[in-house]
């Protein structure tokens, strides 16, 4: 069977404000057909299998984002949606790649796309981890937690650790880092519905509270001052939560600002009350990007760390460490928006069927 000359690929079509549209003249994307390249030398023909969905991706296509203050360039009008996948190898012309070997790479909202070798990542084969949790786990999503937790605030045994979005693709590896590798004197939890507040127990936390429950600011504040305060707050969601977090870190607090995923939606942010907490308690805020763990040298370190925590049973990687959406092309982007109603445990992964 011959290789295919064309795909078919979902492009940016407006830049929403809000809410992304999926139909319409504005409607954010737009489903076409384009011709492949030909294959040349160092080149790979592959077939996308799994594509990964990221909250950082509705920044990307932002209207008003300012291109020089993102820390990559944003998707333009125009172009094909940004986003990782695992894929198949088709055809080849790399010496190190072959016909059906599998590989991760950013090849975007793609069926079949063209893209240089050295720019793709081998996915080892082995019984014991999912190829999908190249997107996850053992992916960038457990790369930020690990490097969050463990390099950007430098995380402790003494220290208790507050993390939001604790059932997501990166708070759940960043609750198991933090108490079942880390070794943490307190672990608190915060996840939207009491299912998933049970989950983030199971896998580590000392407790894990709901922001749906109408006693949630109290709840919080209760299991910080039973816990003596705490020094460690891994933020993911900004907000509110966030607003509140600053008055009960103890003094010296660090926040690992990964997340803001409350405002992505919207265009009137929600504002910080509490930022006189920052400088009378001397709190440290660091935001930080996956990649500069790329930059530092530390991702080859964070990727063994995850890899054999996964594998000695410390880090588990089950039904809900991942959820797996087979849909066909044409639902590649209101599968993508799940992120933003709660609608998935762990990492959400779209299945091309």
């Amino acid at each position: 069977m011959s290789p295919p000359t064309t795909t078919r690929q979902w492009i940016l079509a407006n830049k929403p404000t809000d809410l992304p549209v999926f139909s319409g003249p504005n409607a954010t994307f737009k489903l076409e057909t384009k011709d492949l390249p030909p294959l040349k030398d160092g080149q790979v023909l592959i077939q996308a299998i799994h594509l990964s969905n990221d909250p950082a991706q509705r920044g990307w296509i932002d209207k008003h984002v300012d291109p020089a203050r993102l820390y990559v360039p944003p998707v333009q009008v125009g172009d094909i949606m940004r986003a990782s996948a695992v894929c198949k190898v088709v055809a080849s012309k790399a010496p190190k790649l072959k016909e059906g070997d599998l590989i991760q790479g950013f090849t975007g909202w793609a069926e079949f796309a063209v893209v240089d070798a050295d720019t793709l990542n081998p996915i080892p084969g082995t019984d014991k981890i999912s190829p999908t949790h190249a997107l996850g786990a053992l992916g960038l999503t457990g790369l930020t937690a690990w490097y969050g937790m463990v390099h950007v605030v430098g995380t402790k045994k003494e220290d208790a650790v507050v993390i939001s979005g604790a059932a997501g693709a990166t708070g759940q590896i960043a609750v198991q880092i933090a108490k079942n590798v880390i070794g943490c004197r307190k672990v608190i939890g915060i996840a939207g519905g009491t299912d998933k507040c049970k989950f983030v127990e199971s896998i580590g936390a000392d407790v894990c509270l709901d922001y749906k429950s109408g006693s949630f600011q109290d709840d919080v504040s209760k299991a910080v001052k039973e816990a003596g305060g705490a020094e460690v707050y891994f933020d993911n969601v900004g907000g509110q939560i966030l607003d509140q977090m600053l008055s009960l870190l103890n003094r010296h607090g660090r926040v690992a600002a990964c997340g803001a995923i409350s405002d992505y939606n919207s265009s009137e942010k929600n504002a910080i009350r509490n930022y006189f907490e920052v400088i009378s308690n001397r709190l440290e805020i660091k935001g930080f990007i996956i990649f500069d763990m790329y930059t530092r040298g530390l991702a080859d370190e964070g990727l063994k760390a995850l890899t054999d925590a996964a594998i000695s049973g410390k880090i588990k990687l089950g039904e809900k460490s991942e959820t797996i959406v087979k849909v066909p092309f044409e639902k590649v982007p209101e599968t993508w928006m799940m992120l933003f109603e709660g609608g998935n445990w762990g990492k959400l992964v779209t299945t091309l069927e």
